[in-house]
């Protein structure tokens, strides 16, 4: 059993399903509406802390680049237009949000080049040093189990490779950080449920960002999973952080 307590934040309390299958559950009902919320409900900033987070890799572009928790594969599509890397693999609980990644793979004609599977960040379905790169946008809250999805990780990396990990942090300015408080507990969810129907997985988001284990404590979990050179970098007055590791 996992020691984080965010681990054990799930979108419905209600229900005796564990953690992976709510949240499966839980992306499958806002699928049809999850881009055009997370353009929204950022103000449309959450692109440029995409491109933020992929540029870590412009150094050394990896040849096959993982993508965990791909979703409805943002990600993947953008990776491929700034990094090309010669194959990108995308893995996700939620086939329902894959569905529409899938459709804009298509549409832009990278179906050989960016590919999406079924997989949990707890049991990763390839073998090891598999890959040599990854990268998770927005994904590591819904992890079932912390350590487990980063050991996963580092046992599917090549030696020399690089993990990306985007993910929310909270600010920690004094003015600033009640206006986000506010936004994200009361804002977020009302909007959340307007257009997608489901008021839950937006108060769940609120309530993992603040349950996670963020910052220096994330790092020493990375560190912990075999990660070095371990680093932060917050973006847009903390609300979110970029976190990088490398297996050596």
């Amino acid at each position: 059993m996992s020691e984080y307590a965010h681990d054990h934040i799930v979108p419905y309390d209600n229900s005796d399903a564990s953690k992976k299958e709510q949240v499966a559950s839980m992306f499958d009902s806002i699928a049809k509406r999850y881009d055009f919320l997370n353009r929204f409900l950022s103000l449309g900033i959450d692109q440029g802390w995409r491109k933020k987070a992929i540029a870590h890799f412009k150094q050394h572009p990896p040849q096959h680049l993982l993508d965990i928790a791909t979703g409805t594969a943002d990600m993947a599509l953008m990776a491929y237009q700034l990094i090309q890397p010669a194959k990108i693999t995308g893995i996700d609980i939620s086939e329902g949000m894959m569905q529409y990644g899938r459709i804009k793979i298509a549409q832009k004609g990278l179906a050989n080049s960016i590919q999406l599977s079924q997989g949990d960040s707890t049991a990763i379905p390839f073998g090891d040093t598999h890959f040599d790169g990854a990268m998770v946008a927005f994904g590591v809250r819904n992890f079932a189990d912390l350590e487990k999805g980063l050991s996963e990780i580092y046992r599917v990396l090549t030696p020399g490779s690089k993990l990306v990990i985007l993910e929310f942090s909270q600010p920690s300015s004094f003015w600033f950080k009640p206006i986000y408080n506010f936004y994200m507990k009361w804002v977020t969810p009302t909007i959340g449920k307007i257009f997608s129907g489901n008021k839950a997985a937006y108060a769940y988001l609120n309530e993992s960002v603040i349950a996670f284990p963020e910052g220096k404590a994330f790092l020493s979990i990375l560190e912990k999973a075999g990660f070095k050179n371990t680093q932060q970098q917050k973006l847009s007055l903390g609300i979110c952080s970029i976190y990088c590791g490398n297996k050596l």
